[in-house]
């Protein structure tokens, strides 16, 4: 939840961005525009303000509440695939080593090693703690003696918006939970 203290600083005054079927461009990290990005885009027409805050800005002649929550006018269509980037790939293993499942110092592993003709690819690297690592060297799982829990895919990007509604930021102004679906119970 946002501090009061908090919203008297324009920067902490971001605007969630939802595509035009009313659900985030993305949930990690979370689709936040400045204030700055978001007035300009209305002005532009290219956004639908859906929520504002209670603070305003002014110019000489007119003041205007922040948007809180934008909507695109134009869908946007997310790629079918993510960029294959670190921290898409701890997103993909929810931030936890594949071999013994700490979150604690986390680094990439070749599951089939380089120097075993191992690529670098979704399929063959997986998050790996760095003592995980460090045990496993240059060899393959089996001649370290090591047990793979998960795996290594190429996700979607669908699958790595799933695992990103898990880990929701530490600060959500009120006005985002209705297009926020974090783990949330519904109602029966």
């Amino acid at each position: 939840m946002y501090h009061p203290e908090m919203i008297r600083h324009l920067e902490s005054c971001p605007a969630l961005v939802l595509n035009a079927d009313y659900t985030p461009l993305s949930y990690f990290p979370l689709s936040l525009w400045p204030w700055q990005t978001a007035i300009k885009a209305m002005f532009l027409e290219r956004v639908d303000v859906v929520a504002h805050y209670d603070r305003e800005v002014h110019s000489p002649t007119m003041a205007l509440k922040l948007p809180s929550v934008i909507a695109l006018r134009q869908f946007v269509r997310p790629n079918e695939y993510p960029a294959f980037t670190r921290f898409n790939l701890f997103l993909r293993d929810k931030f936890r080593c594949v071999y013994c499942g700490s979150s604690k110092e986390l680094t990439f592993d070749h599951v089939i090693p380089r120097s075993h003709g191992g690529r670098t690819t979704w399929e063959n690297v997986a998050t790996a703690c760095a003592p995980c690592n460090l045990r496993k060297g240059g060899r393959t799982p089996r001649e370290a003696g090591m047990h793979v829990e998960r795996e290594p895919i190429r996700p979607t990007s669908w699958q790595l918006q799933d695992h990103g509604r898990s880990f929701p930021p530490n600060h959500l102004h009120d006005s985002w939970r209705d297009y926020l679906y974090w783990d949330v119970e519904l109602d029966p």
